[in-house]
């Protein structure tokens, strides 16, 4: 239905044009008549054009011929079609943005309602966006906060759920579900800002997961006192991605082709369930790797720190989070056998 109408019926855009392409094309053929008619000069044909057309009831340049009033006679006819051939136009184009709007609106408000255990984040600039982008590449459930208008038509384009508005408000982290959501962060171009933000949504939720971005060295140790999990320093990140790339390019190709892929080779981290098959195994004994093809090389045990590369003689525990990594397909099958 949707190609039917776009292929056989104007959208309200296409009339508009087509109406200012025919008013130039009856201008153009009412100076050229009077020019023809009356012998008159390109100014005094246009001037009677334009005077014609518009209605507006000034009085003939001069005194016209019957031939140049029957043309006349046709002008205002097609003067007052295109008139309302435009405002049909106009009018069907300002219903249509206005519908469309609304529509948007009500099911961004029923998705903002069924939001869960998603991620929320707080910006829409460079940072925010690459974020926003992965999200969505790997289809996980995100609501962006932004209240420049600029940033906000991006997110019209790119069909993201958002809200507009200053997410160091309470209330519009509260529309953005920060009571149900796993985890907060805040890519606000202003250090200040963030900590503010990590501040409001610590006194919310104690419980909350916050990532903060920070400039400097220095803001880390602010954003930690406020509140957060974690701090990131972009350029810190790049410079040393920038000196590893010219050192060991090919750990950087690895780290590429794991971190960013969008199939094929991956780094994940699943938390093992409580009552899983794997329970009380080693992981020799557990045939992940046999199995499934993947491989552990981290295990985080609740209250304890991260262990890199585990020995084949570690029991797994339900609650441990592993580090696995392997085919896309594969680890996605474990994670289903897994919540079987």
């Amino acid at each position: 239905m949707a190609a039917y109408q776009t292929t056989d019926r104007l959208t309200a855009a296409q009339q508009l044009r087509a109406a200012l392409v025919m008013a130039l094309f009856i201008i153009t053929v009412g100076t050229v008549g009077f020019m023809y008619l009356e012998d008159w000069g390109m100014l005094d044909s246009l001037y009677m054009t334009i005077i014609t057309l518009s209605t507006v009831g000034f009085g003939e340049v001069r005194e016209l011929h019957d031939e140049s009033r029957l043309f006349t006679i046709m002008l205002i006819v097609f003067g007052v079609a295109l008139g309302g051939f435009v405002a049909a136009a106009v009018g069907q184009l300002i219903i249509e943005g206005q519908f469309r709007e609304l529509v948007a609106r009500r099911k961004m408000e029923k998705a903002l309602k069924k939001l869960d255990n998603h991620f929320i984040v707080a910006g829409y600039g460079r940072v925010g966006r690459r974020v926003a982008h992965e999200f969505a590449k790997q289809q996980v459930p995100f609501v962006v906060i932004e209240k420049d208008d600029t940033s906000v038509d991006h997110l019209l384009h790119e069909g993201y759920l958002f809200i507009q508005g200053d997410a160091t408000e309470e209330d519009v982290l509260h529309k953005a579900g920060i009571d149900t959501a796993r985890t907060l962060i805040s890519t606000l171009p202003d250090e200040a800002l963030n900590v503010y933000l990590t501040l409001t949504a610590r006194h919310m939720r104690g419980d909350l997961t916050i990532i903060a971005r920070a400039d400097f060295e220095g803001g880390e140790k602010k954003l930690i006192r406020a509140g957060a999990n974690n701090v990131v320093i972009p350029h810190i990140l790049g410079g040393v991605r920038m000196a590893m790339a010219a050192t060991r390019p090919n750990v950087v190709d690895f780290v590429q082709m794991t971190g960013f892929a969008n199939d094929g080779l991956i780094i994940e981290e699943l938390s093992l369930p409580t009552d899983a098959d794997l329970d009380g195994k080693s992981i020799l004994d557990s045939g992940l790797k046999r199995t499934y093809g993947v491989t552990i090389i981290g295990i985080k045990k609740v209250g304890e720190r991260m262990v890199i590369n585990p020995g084949p003689q570690t029991v797994l525990n339900s609650g441990d989070i592993l580090v696995l990594i392997g085919d896309r397909e594969d680890v996605e099958r474990l994670n289903r056998d897994l919540r079987l």
